[in-house]
C-alpha cells in the first residue's frame, strides 16, 4: 500500500475546527476513498461526538495501563510489549461506515516516562501506513505542533473564525510548522468560519499571508446540530458549511 495522505486541521479552540474536521471525515468516507483513518487528537474527544460516536478506550488510556504494569514489575520484555500495544491500538479503533477513528485521548505527562510515549507515537504513525488517508483533528491552540502526533503531513488546514485572536493563532501555528520546521507539510491554508460575507473574507485575507482556502458563512444547520449535540454526519447536503468544505477539499483534490 502506498504511504497515507495525511490531513492535520489545527486552529484557536472555538473556532469549528472540529467541525471542519467532521465534515472532512464525512464526505472522505461518502466518497469512498479507501481505508480512512480519523484521529481525535483533542483531549475532549470532540471529534468523535460530531461524528456521533462513544469512545471507549483512547491511546492514553494503553499508556496508563502499561506505565501501572511497568510500576508493579509485570510488563512484558520490549518485544511482547510492541506486540501487546500493537493489539491494544488495533482494538482501540472504532470502525464506522466508511472510516475508523482512534482517541488520542489526555495530553501526555511532562517528563514521564518518556520511552513509553514515544514507543506509542511510533505505533500511531505505522498504524497510518495501513490507511489511504488520515484525518487530524488536533489539540486546540499551538502545543500540539510542537509535541506533534505525527511530524509529517500533506495537507496543514489551519482553521479560525473572524476574530484577531482566530487568526493569530493561525498564523502562530503556520510560523512555528513552517520557519521553525515543527512540522514537515506538502501544503498549507487557511479555512474561515462563521464569515458574514465575502468583503469580510477579502479582508481577513489581506491580514495573513496563508492562502485562504475557502470561507463558511454562518450555518444555522451547524448551528442546529450543535444546539441538539447531534452528529454532523447526518446534515443536509444544502448545507452551506458542507457545500463549502466540499468545494476546498475538491480544491485540495481529496475528493473528485
Amino acid at each position: 500500500m502506498a504511504e497515507a495522505r495525511i490531513i492535520a486541521v489545527c486552529g484557536k479552540g472555538g473556532v469549528g475546527k472540529t467541525s471542519v474536521s467532521a465534515l472532512m471525515v464525512s464526505l472522505l468516507a461518502r466518497n469512498g476513498h479507501g481505508k480512512i483513518l480519523a484521529i481525535d487528537a483533542d483531549p475532549a474527544v470532540g471529534l468523535a461526538t460530531s461524528l456521533g460516536i462513544s469512545v471507549r478506550k483512547t491511546v492514553d488510556d494503553i499508556r496508563k495501563d502499561l506505565i501501572a504494569q511497568i510500576q508493579k514489575g509485570d510488563a512484558p520484555g520490549n518485544r511482547q510489549t510492541l506486540e501487546l500495544l500493537d493489539y491494544e491500538i488495533f482494538d482501540a479503533l472504532q470502525e464506522q461506515n466508511g472510516y475508523a477513528l482512534l482517541a488520542i485521548g489526555r495530553p501526555e505527562d511532562e517528563g514521564c516516562f518518556c520511552r513509553v510515549n514515544n514507543l506509542l507515537k511510533d505505533i500511531i504513525a505505522d498504524l497510518a501506513h495501513r490507511f489511504d488517508i488520515v484525518l487530524i483533528d488536533g489539540e486546540a491552540g499551538i502545543e500540539q505542533i510542537n509535541r506533534r502526533v505525527m511530524k509529517t503531513v500533506n495537507h496543514l488546514v489551519l482553521v479560525s473564525d473572524t476574530s484577531a485572536k482566530g487568526i493569530n493563532v493561525a498564523n502562530a501555528i503556520a510560523l512555528v510548522a513552517g520557519e521553525r520546521k515543527a512540522v514537515d507539510y506538502r501544503d498549507i491554508g487557511l479555512v474561515l468560519n462563521r464569515v458574514r460575507s465575502e468583503e469580510e473574507a477579502r479582508d481577513i485575507g489581506s491580514r495573513t499571508r496563508l492562502e485562504v482556502y475557502g470561507w463558511i458563512a454562518d450555518d444555522e444547520d451547524i448551528r442546529d446540530f450543535d444546539f441538539r449535540g447531534a452528529p454532523l454526519t447526518g446534515i443536509p447536503d444544502s448545507s452551506p458549511a458542507l457545500v463549502t468544505v466540499s468545494d476546498i477539499m475538491r480544491k485540495l483534490r481529496l475528493i473528485p
